[in-house]
């Protein structure tokens, strides 16, 4: 177990040579899933120099001045790339903004597969040129990551191996690297960091947990603290992942409440992975996930279709 109780788990398993170790990272990541919808996880592929270097960066941009940030704002994409404005997102069914500004990295593809997925282009920052260097290797290896958990969930459903290999290979997944700035002022009733919510995507893998901040949502409703060790990453099941299993796995409720005030004058870091299917991938609930006991709880529906519609929910297009 991880410092609060979500489930700790090491990659190293799956991928070793023996059958048996691969199976019992199966089992706990797939039970771990259905029960609260969070692992840490051990095992991955991020060095802690790439870690160090691309926080090193991070910072590095948002000290720039604001209007400097602002020139990287790119209009008419609803944020997928480049830089957003603090307070511009907020949680569905809220009107009231996050108290974070963010930064998005977006797919990296070959020349020849840019006409095929219309993706906007990566914004490069003149000014911190390792942020656009770190923060493409770290897309690469969490998404590398990402693949290898995919693969472990489809063996527990049911699936072949690699059932979401070709559904996430150039997949519309964001990197995106949050700065919750100091607290100057007493909040607007209800303004928290990240208000309440449920990731869009397939699987989220987010790196900074390791302080106070993350809660997650357990099924009595009380919330309990996600704090992960130095080398765990945690990763939590989204709604697209959560609807195609007909909520076998969960997409567990999360938010980033405000520090206790004497902590307000410090900024929180934070780059969570989310990891997206290609847009035409069906998300219709899979048929070995109904059951007498479970009927089908979704409509049918498109991966991009179903983004289109909480990117409008969450302010971040109209």
């Amino acid at each position: 177990m991880s410092q609060t109780g979500i489930p700790s788990v090491n990659l190293a398993d799956f991928l070793s040579e023996d059958p048996a170790r691969k199976q019992k990272f199966v089992n706990e990541i797939g039970r771990a899933y259905e029960e609260i919808g969070f692992v840490a996880l051990k095992g991955h592929f991020l060095s802690d120099e790439l870690v160090d270097n691309l926080y090193s960066s991070v910072r590095d941009f948002y000290a720039l001045p604001t209007e400097t940030k602002q020139n990287y704002i790119v209009e008419g994409i609803g944020g997928q790339r480049g830089y957003t404005k603090f307070g511009n997102e907020h949680a569905k069914g809220s009107k009231v903004g996050d108290l974070k500004e963010f930064w998005h990295f977006g797919q990296y593809l070959a020349e020849e597969d840019k006409a095929k997925y219309n993706y906007p282009e990566n914004v490069s920052v003149a000014e911190v040129p390792t942020f656009t260097q770190y923060g493409e290797e770290t897309y690469k290896q969490l998404e590398k990551t990402g693949v290898y958990v995919l693969r472990a969930l489809a063996i527990f459903l049911g699936l072949d191996e690699f059932y979401f290999d070709d559904k996430v290979a150039n997949g519309n997944s964001i990197l995106r690297a949050i700065h919750y700035p100091p607290i100057t002022e007493e909040p607007k009733e209800g303004a928290v960091r990240a208000g309440a919510h449920g990731d869009i995507n397939l699987i989220t893998l987010l790196m900074g947990a390791q302080g106070r901040g993350l809660q997650v949502q357990k099924h009595d409703g009380t919330w309990v603290d996600a704090i992960a060790e130095d080398d765990e990453l945690v990763i939590n099941v989204g709604d697209m992942l959560s609807r195609h299993t007909n909520n076998r796995l969960k997409s567990t409720i999360h938010r980033v409440v405000n520090p206790e005030r004497e902590l307000w004058g410090s900024s929180r870091y934070s780059i969570p992975f989310f990891m997206h299917p290609v847009s035409d991938m069906d998300l219709s609930v899979l048929e070995n996930c109904v059951t007498e006991e479970n009927p089908k709880q979704f409509d049918d529906i498109t991966a991009g279709d179903f983004l289109t519609q909480r990117l409008r929910e969450i302010g971040l297009i109209k």
